[in-house]
């Protein structure tokens, strides 16, 4: 499935979703970033977005801009965020400092050593955040990529991406699911 078909499966209230999804995937409309860092930002997102069919197109379309590196280092940042965003959220909401002082015990090596530049990983794990909605975790990235000379601008791009990405998802389920209900009745 292409990007193109993906576009074309969105339903005219999500006509928004159409036009923002081909100008977010761009150098031009995503401002600071480069395509490796788009692809890689769009591949991770739709990971953590869960839908398969928008997965698997996001996939296709970004595997020329990416070498095996960055596309390993997409799907670890979905997979290590996918893990984290829930614990540091858990910390964050709980209203007990305690947990705060206890060790969390989770394997995070993947950060440590992401195969690709530290920042690039900071970034797609930031976009992944915020698909994920984990505050606590938006914060940390967002001050290392601040910290390493990312701009506002940058960050602002890959969430726009994240953002983009994580909506279509969502109305792509709701509408294959809405017409396989219809067919059943």
């Amino acid at each position: 499935m292409s990007l193109e078909t993906i576009r074309d499966q969105l339903p005219d209230y999500a006509r928004d979703l159409k036009l923002n999804i081909g100008s977010v995937l761009t150098p031009q409309g995503a401002p600071g970033l480069n395509e490796k860092q788009i692809a890689a930002v769009a591949l991770s997102t739709a990971i953590a977005a869960r839908n398969p069919h928008l997965t698997l197109a996001i996939e296709s379309w970004a595997k020329p801009h990416l070498d095996d590196a960055h596309v390993n280092a997409a799907r670890a940042a979905a997979a290590i965020m996918g893990m984290n965003n829930i614990y540091y959220r858990f910390l964050h909401l709980v209203e007990d400092g305690e947990y705060s002082t206890m060790p969390a015990r989770l394997r995070m090596n993947i950060i440590g050593n992401p195969g690709i530049d530290k920042l690039d990983f900071e970034l797609l794990s930031l976009a992944v955040s915020a698909v994920n909605g984990c505050g606590m975790c938006i914060t940390s990235h967002e001050k290392k990529l601040r910290d390493g000379g990312i701009s506002r601008e940058q960050i602002q791009s890959a969430v726009r991406i994240a953002s983009v990405i994580h909506a279509v998802a969502g109305v792509l389920e709701y509408h294959a699911e809405s017409a396989a209900t219809a067919a059943s009745v």
